[in-house]
């Protein structure tokens, strides 16, 4: 009778063991769920870099401004989090008072990253948004403001902050310095663009779930697990550009591209490959030129299309990657710019990783040509 007794508290123990394991993953899914957030307000006091003669009488003050800033903050529950020392990722709101009555104000919202270093103490960050000009070029009210050419631009901000975080029931402190860079990348003439060295200082508030949570490790395997055999590539991008020269108007371009790449491991993937690029704004700079400047010797009906190879890494985060390519054109018969062309952006995987999509800068080193609209294919 004691063994028959012993053998059922043993089953009974042995199913709220059962029990308790079905339950797990609902507990574990609930402590996920957890996303803990912080509030960052920053005033900055900075200076117009002047990269470009062209905007020299646009320098006449020190831009002025806020950042608001949305963080997510992450604790390793996802394996990339603790694999890039847990950053934040988020949203930021920018105000800045260009120090000048032809540029005015502008008003930025960006995506962003913040990577953490010694002992979380100094962060960097980057973000990548979209801002408006409170008042741009206007051939009869504004022509003095040959920086913004458009309403809407493209904005990019790379800032380093020493942080002080949780020193009174979540709050903390910062000081920091960065730069802003405004430009819609000859979506449309005049697009001088401008950038803004700045230092700041603020507050932060951290949510207190956040104050005292643990972080996780992602575990004991190696990134290179995730290494991937060679695989062949094949992207579409396009949009609308404009040469430099104020009325030629705003055209298409079609870009073509077919790569190779190679992930390495968890976070890289390197590639190499050909872009073949058709940019029909060059049809009417040549035009231009051939009747504008005839002593310049330009061949009539010179070709406008280019071929350039390239390479490139990836930098991923589960689905998203950040892109860098630099290239060099192997057929240019019309010398715009130079022969060494930059891709910087992000791309976003979906499903199994064959469909892709990506917004990228191309450039050549600092000089902004174009926006860049892609979808892809990975075999």
């Amino acid at each position: 009778m004691t063994y028959i007794w012993g053998l059922y508290r043993l089953m009974k123990y042995d199913k709220l063991l059962w029990m308790l394991g079905l339950l797990s993953p609902l507990l574990l899914a609930q402590q996920r769920e957890l996303k803990p957030i912080a509030i960052e307000l920053d005033y900055f006091y900075g200076s117009i870099l002047e990269h470009n003669s062209d905007i020299a009488h646009l320098i006449t003050g020190h831009p002025t401004g806020f950042n608001l800033v949305y963080n997510r903050k992450t604790y390793g529950y996802n394996e990339w989090e603790s694999r890039y020392n847990y950053p934040d990722w988020g949203f930021t709101f920018n105000y800045q008072d260009m120090g000048n009555p032809y540029l005015g104000k502008n008003y930025g919202l960006y995506g962003h990253f913040n990577w953490y270093f010694w002992k979380r103490r100094l962060r960097l960050g980057i973000g990548q948004g979209i801002a408006m000009a409170g008042n741009p070029y206007d051939a009869e009210q504004n022509y003095q403001n040959t920086a913004y050419g458009s309403r809407f631009m493209s904005t990019t901000f790379l800032k380093f902050n020493l942080i002080e975080e949780n020193l009174f029931r979540g709050i903390g402190l910062r000081l920091g310095t960065g730069i802003i860079h405004y430009s819609n990348a000859n979506f449309k003439a005049p697009n001088n663009s401008t950038n803004t060295l700045y230092f700041s200082a603020g507050v932060s508030y951290q949510s207190q779930e956040g104050v005292i949570l643990t972080r996780h490790n992602h575990g004991d395997w190696p990134s290179e697990y995730y290494s991937e055999p060679i695989t062949v590539n094949a992207v579409f991008r396009t949009g609308l550009n404009e040469a430099d020269v104020i009325g030629l108007g705003q055209h298409p371009f079609y870009v073509f591209s077919f790569y190779a790449d190679k992930r390495v491991n968890y976070k890289s993937t390197v590639q190499l490959g050909v872009d073949f690029f058709f940019s029909d704004f060059l049809i009417y700079l040549i035009r231009y030129r051939e009747s504008a400047f005839p002593g310049d010797g330009i061949e009539p009906g010179l070709d406008y299309r280019r071929i350039g190879l390239f390479l490139g890494h990836e930098f991923r985060f589960r689905k998203t990657a950040f892109v860098a390519q630099l290239g060099r054109y192997m057929y240019w018969p019309y010398e715009f710019e130079n022969r060494i062309y930059n891709r910087l952006g992000l791309k976003r995987y979906f499903g199994k990783e064959h469909f892709f999509a990506a917004i990228t800068l191309k450039a050549h080193w600092a000089k902004a040509e174009a926006v860049e609209f892609g979808i892809g294919y990975r075999l």
